[in-house]
């Protein structure tokens, strides 16, 4: 485990979880200096990060390569806003199939709230944030607490800790696997209903020759009125995750009566690349993000 000690302080791999027939989970957590903004050490706000990568490949703190190589950080932006931020390891498809990546996401819940006081977070305001297939883990965390089909405990994070967090903030998420190949743009890089696809390595099968399996690892399938606040930022020239993932989901949670904020940029594709090769559309999403997380920690 490395620390370092800047602004802000980062704890690198940190053992969460350890399950059988794989590596430990680790994750990386971002502690905001003393003097950053926001509440005094002790109260702070936390938001768990997860990567995307198609659930097969990825890092933790890794927001994509396109979003990487521009260098604005939006991790460490939200840590200078005065959150801690803890980004964390799932098992990959290569590893499990669904829903061994939804209880490793959990069980990373649980073991922050389960650490709060050790590094000054509120346990009420624990936040999800995700991209891609990251952003359809932390779209399920808020969607499925306490669900009797997820309570099973991932390395010793036991199912009597509250895996409940308090908003998501998902970019370009997966939210119907069902119907995410119809959705596909004609100039798609990839469908969901493609031999192969990331979706069929994620629940074992064709999402459409398992409507059962792909539906239980959908967000869609749970939303509910009691749902925490979202927001859904989507760029709609995404040539991976059709932009209709995330206005479904919207429409489902504005109809069920949950509070969803959804953001679409115009012209970004995936990872926020656009036409001109700039980063206006992600330091637009980081700052929705980080400004969306404020204002659901000032409400708790």
């Amino acid at each position: 485990m490395e620390s370092t000690t800047t602004a802000l302080q980062i704890l690198r791999g940190v053992e969460f979880a350890r399950v059988q027939n794989a590596e430990p989970l680790l994750l990386d957590l971002y502690l905001p200096a003393e003097d950053a903004e926001g509440p005094e050490q002790g109260s702070r706000p936390a938001v768990i990060h997860f990567h995307g990568g198609g659930w097969r490949t990825g890092e933790r703190s890794s927001l994509g390569p396109v979003v990487d190589g521009f260098g604005l950080t939006p991790i460490e932006r939200l840590v200078h806003a005065g959150f801690v931020v803890a980004s964390a390891d799932y098992r990959l498809t290569g590893v499990a199939t669904f829903p061994a990546q939804l209880l490793d996401a959990k069980a990373a819940v649980r073991w922050l709230r389960t650490h709060a006081a050790d590094y000054g977070v509120d346990p009420q305001r624990i936040f999800a944030w995700g991209d891609s297939a990251g952003g359809h883990l932390a779209s399920l965390l808020g969607l499925t607490a306490g669900a009797a089909d997820f309570a099973g405990p991932v390395g010793g994070q036991g199912s009597e800790v509250d895996d409940q967090v308090a908003g998501v903030v998902a970019w370009y998420p997966p939210t119907d696997l069902l119907r995410m190949g119809e959705q596909a743009r004609p100039d798609a890089v990839v469908r969901a209903d493609d031999p192969g696809s990331r979706e069929s390595l994620l629940i074992g099968a064709q999402p459409a020759d398992a409507p059962d399996k792909a539906r239980a690892a959908s967000p869609l399938t749970y939303v509910h009125a009691d749902a925490p606040p979202f927001l859904l930022i989507h760029g709609t020239a995404d040539r991976f995750v059709p932009v209709a993932q995330s206005t479904g989901l919207a429409e489902a949670l504005e109809g069920a009566g949950a509070a969803v904020e959804l953001l679409l940029l115009e012209d970004a594709d995936h990872m926020w690349a656009t036409p001109d090769g700039s980063s206006a559309a992600a330091e637009q999403a980081t700052a929705a993000t980080i400004d969306f997380f404020r204002r659901q920690a000032d409400q708790h």
